[in-house]
């Protein structure tokens, strides 16, 4: 079976590593992945994507796209004569594309379909405390990621687990689930669902506005707000007219309950905590603006004025 694969980030390498390593009859014909650029910071020199990097040290070929809804890009794909298209954590494909593989193209998507449909079903899944994750795999169609389920892998979501903790497993959950679906369309055996829109939630792009932590929430709200942002974008606040980014926090049921304004520093030794709306959150891991990330023993250390005088806003 003849696979074109479409992929840009980390997630994706699992499964194009997966499908190479698969065999049986499974042959990837080409790699389509965004062009080299800078990928750190504006000025730095350009870099291959992560699965760029992965199709060359495999020996794939490689198709780079900047427009993917460029007729030449579809006509393209249709010369590869394609069976299937596999995209994880790609762009959003127009019909002549999508279309030109005979049996069609599915997606890889970060979450348990119809649930958190969007750019960031990771983040939004742990911003909103969900005990269970996982990964599916549909069909593609005109509306974005409403297709037919072909398969779903589920996995529980521990407590303190972040974004890029759970992102890491998913993608290699993912890498097997898009192998099984190849196998599954091969062999003619791929039944497919029709997703429930009573059960749609949404995962939107994540902005410099929804990652702003608003201390009127309670602290186990906030600590899976932080979780779920972290490492990158990371939930930010402001202190003393400065961005701080918070990585790690824990909620803490230790400290009697505050009167204090919901934002407000305390220090215990070298221990930090915010007061939040309903209890405190303990801050482990931040940084602020124009400084490293540091423990919060660290950061105590280094900051001055007296913290327990001052406030997040």
């Amino acid at each position: 079976m003849r696979i074109v694969f479409m992929g840009t980030p980390e997630f994706a390498v699992p499964s194009l590593r997966a499908v190479a390593a698969a065999g049986s009859g499974l042959e990837i014909v080409s790699v389509v992945t965004s062009p080299d650029r800078p990928r750190r910071r504006k000025n730095a020199p350009a870099e291959p994507t992560p699965v760029k990097t992965a199709a060359l040290e495999l020996g794939l070929p490689v198709l780079e796209v900047e427009d993917v809804k460029d007729p030449a890009f579809a006509g393209r794909i249709r010369e590869l004569q394609p069976d299937v298209i596999v995209v994880a954590a790609f762009r959003i494909l127009p019909p002549a594309v999508y279309e030109a593989a005979r049996f069609g193209a599915f997606n890889l998507h970060g979450s348990l379909l119809p649930a958190y449909r969007g750019a960031a079903p990771v983040n939004h899944a742990l911003i909103q405390g969900e005990l269970e994750s996982g990964v599916t795999t549909f069909f593609l169609q005109d509306r974005v990621d409403t297709g037919n389920i072909i398969l779903r892998r589920s996995t529980p979501v521990g407590p303190m687990e972040n974004a890029t903790e759970l992102a890491l497993r998913l993608s290699l959950i993912g890498a097997e689930a898009v192998v099984d679906t190849l196998r599954l369309i091969a062999e003619g055996r791929a039944e497919v669902a029709v997703q429930d829109e009573s059960k749609v939630s949404k995962a939107p792009k994540l902005t410099r506005e929804n990652t702003r932590i608003d201390w009127q929430r309670s602290a186990a709200r906030l600590h899976d707000f932080v979780r779920g942002l972290a490492m990158r974008p990371a939930a930010w606040t402001t202190l003393d007219g400065k961005t701080v980014k918070i990585f790690r926090s824990a909620p803490s049921g230790d400290l009697a309950p505050s009167v204090s304004e919901p934002g407000t520093l305390r220090v215990e030794g070298d221990r930090l905590y915010a007061c939040a709306a309903e209890g405190w959150l303990e801050l482990l891991e931040l940084q602020q603006e124009g400084k490293r990330p540091m423990q919060a023993s660290e950061f105590i250390r280094g900051f001055r004025p007296e913290l327990s005088s001052m406030r997040f806003v």
